[in-house]
């Protein structure tokens, strides 16, 4: 049987990134662009929406520069509009040369919304392919709501498609928006399409809203989908999408008609640098990337492994760069930097290698022994700090006494001006942050409401374990999340916080 080569196309640093209170910096878009394409081998990235921000433009143009040097432009997407040319300037000035054109793929889309004709609408997009293709950008489209489009309004899509097959355009793609189609259906709409109009390529874009992805996948490669669209952890809008690593897991175990170019081993430590960059933890039960799945916990799951390996499955960890563990078995031995970095599958450059080194010996005095699983929350900490060091807190004193409110005196530099205050509150963190608000009220500035506090360390970790706090702030209606990594839990949210100042400073 001749095997059909698919094209994985991952939305990670786009769509991935609408995950609730997730955004990546410039550096860590780079870092989790350059694993995509180099280690973990997929085709194609879509990387971000045009028009969004300053910030998003230049993470744009950094990884379109290093793309352009290491020849991966080709497989570096942004997602555009109609909008009479705005999307493709922006493009331009971020060196993106792959756009993809987000129009309506439901009747009700384009009516309630657009509040346009088909023949207007596609009016518009001809003219905005025409524009991409003069200015040397090729032109893949998105139906938005395409599956609500096939359920309510399917001569409308016939039509659209029908239009779309005289348009200088590479790929169609079909989203199931809202994750609202059932195996059956993603099979029946995907095989109506590829019948009608065999020699078009079709990728196929599922959410999991109802825990469908992957089942919706298998059936519309069975289909005959030309390619997928996938996000590391199944991040997304919502319940996210489609899974990376258990897509391919089944594609590799199920479809023997199906061929992808995606590296199984490097799937494990991919999903773990995401995990720490976006700060949204991995379910220790999710398949084949959770802390959980290939760790036997009943003594007759051990026993039977020991005689003749009777609990294995063709679901081998060493697949993906994992190793088999027992709950109560031995821990891994001591390694040098290089070599846990190595096995984790993680390449640095000797800057940012300098820097996590230099970071490991300062941790030394408070842990005595750095393990390859606090490596991530290293790299994370030391990638994140890209910002113009504007505010430094200089020193601390924390007190907690029974019976007495916690309090606290503390020294900050913001712009070379040295400020000193102290203050009580609830808890020893509490009373750092009353004395902080008192410093910026005399500077006439609020600071963000903190929303969400998240404390945690690497699993497996004893009780003298880096500790990483994640906090997330909310600056009008803006939310993000700042990071602090130390052993001592409270040191950690103040680092953290140092963060947050100089990102509202700055």
């Amino acid at each position: 049987m001749a095997m059909k080569r698919i094209e994985i196309m991952d939305t990670t640093l786009r769509d991935g990134e609408q995950t609730s209170s997730v955004s990546f910096s410039a550096s860590e878009k780079l870092t989790i662009a350059k694993l995509l394409l180099e280690e973990l081998k997929v085709d194609r990235i879509e990387i971000a929406s045009a028009r969004v921000s300053e910030g998003e433009l230049q993470a744009v143009k950094d990884v379109t520069n290093w793309a352009k040097k290491n020849d991966y432009l080709h497989a570096v997407e942004v997602l555009t509009f109609v909008d009479k040319g705005v999307s493709i300037d922006w493009m331009i000035e971020a060196g993106a040369k792959v756009q993809n054109l987000l129009t309506k793929g439901s009747l009700n889309h384009l009516t309630h919304q657009l509040k346009k004709t088909s023949g207007q609408h596609f009016k518009e997009i001809s003219e905005a392919v025409l524009l991409a293709n003069k200015k040397g950008i090729e032109t893949n489209i998105y139906l938005e709501d395409w599956s609500n489009g096939m359920r309510n309004s399917k001569t409308y899509v016939f039509e659209f498609l029908e239009f779309l097959s005289t348009q200088p355009i590479k790929r169609i793609m079909l989203p199931d928006t809202l994750g609202i189609i059932t195996p059956k259906e993603s099979y029946d709409f995907v095989k109506e399409i590829k019948d009608t109009y065999p020699n078009l390529h079709f990728d196929f874009h599922a959410h999991n809203d109802y825990d469908l992805g992957v089942a919706n996948v298998m059936e519309a490669l069975k289909a005959g989908a030309d390619g997928l669209h996938l996000t590391i952890n199944g991040m997304g809008e919502r319940a996210g999408n489609a899974p990376m690593a258990s897509t391919i897991a089944v594609i590799n175990d199920f479809m023997p008609e199906v061929e992808v170019g995606v590296n199984e081993k490097m799937l494990y430590s991919v999903s773990k640098l995401v995990e720490t960059f976006s700060g949204v933890m991995i379910p220790a039960n999710k398949p084949v990337i959770g802390a959980n799945v290939f760790t036997q916990t009943a003594g007759i799951h051990a026993d039977g492994d020991n005689k003749k390996n009777l609990y294995f499955s063709d679901l081998l960890p060493e697949r993906f760069g994992r190793t088999r563990k027992y709950a109560l078995g031995k821990s891994s031995g001591k390694a040098n930097i290089q070599k846990n970095l190595q096995e984790l599958g993680l390449q640095l450059n000797d800057d940012d290698l300098r820097k996590v080194t230099q970071r490991i010996i300062e941790l030394g005095d408070k842990k005595q022994v750095v393990t390859k699983e606090d490596l991530p929350y290293i790299i994370s900490d030391v990638l994140d700090y890209t910002y113009e060091e504007k505010v430094k807190v200089n020193s601390y004193v924390l007190t907690h006494s029974k019976g007495l409110k916690p309090s606290t005196t503390v020294s900050i530099t913001i712009n070379n001006e040295n400020f000193e205050e102290n203050a009580q509150g609830d808890g020893q963190f509490d009373a750092f942050m009353n004395a902080i608000k008192s410093i910026f009220k005399k500077k006439d500035m609020i600071l963000p409401g903190l929303i969400d506090y998240a404390v945690r360390i690497p699993p497996g970790s004893n009780s003298d374990a880096l500790c990483e706090t994640i906090i997330t702030w909310k600056d009008h209606d803006k939310e993000f999340k700042t990071r602090g990594l130390d052993s001592d839990q409270t040191v950690s949210a103040i680092k953290a916080t140092e963060k947050m100042l100089n990102i509202i400073i700055n």
